[in-house]
């Protein structure tokens, strides 16, 4: 299936409130490289990166796909240059852009669906992501975006385009020395599980867990079989502190909503489990886990030490509900002045400035481990 085709096919089902149709999670992959995320690129540790997931880590694909999960207008892109909003979810740059330019490949990683793309910016990575997906299938359809399934059809399409333009050596070693990054799973506990009734009517939290690690593990093999050896796995974050949840499950004072946050590290447990596994399974390839939920509360419980000083709520409108087609210039007239002092740009998304320091955490922690 080419791409016009599986975009035609996708059709826009049932509009859900944006607190349903947008993602948080942070991610960056680690391999042998030490760096500060925001600093100049290092020496080319990887010949490409190759991104696959959720809003987090979608530049614009959703641009291209017919679905409301979409943020291509201000005040999106606000701090990013030139003020474009390019389709990032947030005011700037995402978790793979700091990723490729610590790789030393390059300062932004772009959208695969982009048309204007070029061979030279296929062969240093894309990002195949899609705001609004997740490991459960049904994830993806209830907002009509890229399901992985879909987007591995579109790395497969991606990779012809490599052979064609650039030969079965040099589109070999893309495929087996690419720096692998995965980013998704918080919309299937946030938005699929507690905010429709579909899964809560068949599976319990454990079950459905149960069922997400497995679509994981599907997904990860799948991406093994194809030829990829170097993998960086995103954990969920504590997806109940995230500023729609605390508005929506977190009482009157807008506390963490506990509920959100157990699930999540119940599915933590379980991912780290079946990369493990996979570990062991194919011993020559790296499948790291890297955990994303305890960094994000050390810093939503101590700000100030990262130089934040909101972490309840995001900048846009109110902070409080306001994501994708809620956060719009309507909003601009309550939205912060200086993203940097927010941890999150709006009620889903960390800010650039947030972005950054995790990046950078999750980085310095594991990036020794493959020296």
């Amino acid at each position: 299936m080419d791409t016009h085709q599986l975009i035609s096919n996708m059709m826009l089902r049932n509009f859900y409130s944006v607190m349903v149709i947008t993602t948080t999670c942070v991610s960056v992959v680690v391999f042998p490289v030490i760096s500060n995320a925001a600093g100049a690129p290092k020496k080319k540790s990887a010949p490409a990166i190759l991104v696959f997931g959720d809003s987090i880590v979608d530049p614009g694909n959703n641009n291209h796909v017919a679905t409301i999960v979409k943020c291509d207008f201000p005040p999106y892109g606000r701090d990013f240059v030139g003020a474009k909003p390019t389709g990032r979810f947030c005011n700037g740059k995402v978790p793979s852009d700091f990723a490729a330019n610590i790789l030393g490949l390059k300062e932004l990683v772009p959208a695969y669906l982009d048309p204007t793309l070029t061979l030279q910016d296929l062969a240093t990575g894309v990002s195949f992501a899609s705001g609004g997906s997740g490991y459960d299938p049904l994830t993806a359809r209830i907002v009509s975006v890229l399901s992985l399934s879909d987007q591995v059809e579109l790395f497969k399409e991606y990779l012809n385009k490599i052979r064609q333009g650039m030969g079965e050596e040099a589109a070999a070693t893309i495929i087996s020395q690419s720096a692998y990054l995965i980013c998704v799973g918080s919309d299937d506990i946030a938005n699929t599980y507690f905010s429709t009734p579909t899964r809560r009517l068949h599976y319990d939290i454990n079950a459905y867990t149960d069922l997400m690690a497995r679509y994981a593990s599907t997904f990860y093999e799948e991406l093994y079989r194809i030829g990829a050896r170097r993998i960086g796995v995103l954990s969920l974050p504590p997806i109940g502190c995230l500023p729609s949840q605390r508005t929506s499950g977190g009482g009157p004072n807008r506390s963490c909503s506990n509920s959100s946050n157990q699930a999540a590290q119940l599915f933590n447990s379980k991912l780290s489990a079946v990369l493990d596994s996979l570990s062991k399974t194919h011993p020559d390839a790296l499948f790291v886990y890297l955990d994303v939920y305890n960094r994000l509360t050390s810093i939503i419980h101590n700000p100030i030490r990262y130089g934040f000083e909101v972490v309840v709520k995001g900048c846009c409108g109110t902070g409080t509900i306001e994501a994708s087609i809620l956060c719009t210039s309507v909003s601009d007239s309550h939205t912060c002045k200086d993203a940097s002092k927010y941890l999150f740009w709006d009620s889903y998304h960390p800010s650039e400035k947030g972005y950054g320091i995790l990046s950078d955490m999750v980085i310095n922690e594991f990036a020794a481990r493959f020296m």
